[in-house]
């Protein structure tokens, strides 16, 4: 009886436990990919933020178009001389 436990539990270390293991971490694996809601909360508020500095730095731009008409060439001479 001693020898058929032992190798009940044998098989049961060389075969079970690797596959559960390996399995385990799959799905480990492929949970952790997905965005958490907290992630994605964070991503929106990155994204209008973005979108707010895009429209300010546009809005920036036709001001200094309509105030200083060659600011950009000026500015490309600079980045030329490696003062930008």
């Amino acid at each position: 009886m001693s020898d058929n436990l032992t190798a009940i539990v044998l098989a049961a270390l060389v075969v079970l436990a690797p596959t559960w293991i390996t399995f385990h971490y799959l799905y480990k694996f492929r949970s952790s990919k997905a965005m958490s809601t907290r992630d994605a909360a964070a991503f929106d508020a990155l994204n209008q933020t973005a979108a707010r500095m895009e429209a300010r730095m546009a809005t920036l731009e036709r001001l200094l178009d309509a105030e200083a008409p060659g600011w950009r060439a000026a500015e490309m001479q600079g980045e030329r001389h490696g003062l930008g």
